[in-house]
């Protein structure tokens, strides 16, 4: 009983999703499907055929509610790619668009895989839907392996400070780590910036390739960091008198 329920939800929302994505889009979809195991899923947990199904509320929000307009999304070279962007508070609804995006707009459609923080696994339920929607722990190993296989992968180098702003400094960037950076470096990926203005507008910046050595001194790739950091336009965060620039919320 439980199982014909089950399957009668997923049918209903891959129909759904169907739908909202508009004609052919799954069919397009369906080179994204991964080497699976025995239980459905690729080493990381994803699996298309129960992404077709959980994106559905999530593409509704991007057409009907946030009504997302995005730009500059052919820059995304194919193959691996660091995307790059900030967060807007503790809830990962911007990181969602840009997920949506990616498969919805971009030609061929692209399954983006974001980094969450290592205490998302210790969260019951939450951690099992984002695995299956291809969400990964962010330690530099797992995103080492996604992007030696040509993944797109999603970074957030704000880190804990970002999900820790209050909802009145959503958009205030604040320092960014030298992970990402020393991750592009050794596996000579090209980073894309993704500023979050707002949630209704995703611009994806031209591809920022480096040169370096990934053990380079903390110093040495600040000045790197800190270009990446500037390519988000209108996102300010500390300046040197300590006060903070409010980013201008923009509608599409």
């Amino acid at each position: 009983m439980a199982g014909a329920l089950e399957d009668a939800v997923k049918a209903g929302l891959r129909g759904w999703t169907g739908r909202l994505a508009g004609e052919g889009l799954e069919e397009r979809l369906r080179h994204l499907s991964r080497p699976e195991n025995e239980y459905g899923v690729d080493p990381f947990g994803f699996s298309l055929d129960y992404t077709l199904s959980a994106v559905a509320p999530l593409l509704w929000m991007y057409r009907h509610y946030h009504r997302v307009k995005v730009t500059g999304i052919q820059h995304v070279p194919a193959g691996r790619v660091l995307l790059v962007s900030n967060h807007s508070g503790q809830l990962p609804v911007d990181g969602a668009m840009i997920g949506v995006a990616m498969l919805v707009e971009a030609d061929p459609p692209r399954a983006t895989r974001s980094m969450v923080e290592k205490w998302v696994p210790t969260l019951p339920w939450v951690f099992t839907f984002m695995a299956r929607v291809g969400q990964v722990v962010g330690t530099p190993d797992n995103c080492k392996r996604l992007l030696r296989a040509g993944e797109a992968v999603l970074v957030f180098p704000e880190g804990a400070r970002g999900l820790a702003k209050p909802y009145a400094q959503r958009y205030l960037l604040q320092p960014f780590g030298l992970g990402f950076l020393r991750l592009a470096l050794e596996t000579d990926t090209p980073v894309v910036p993704v500023p979050l203005p707002s949630r209704d507008h995703l611009h994806f910046g031209e591809p920022l390739r480096f040169s370096g050595r990934p053990d380079d001194d903390d110093g040495v790739l600040e000045q790197e960091v800190e270009q990446v950091r500037a390519s988000i336009p209108g996102a300010a965060g500390p300046r040197p008198d300590g006060a903070h620039e409010r980013v201008p919320a923009t509608r599409a």
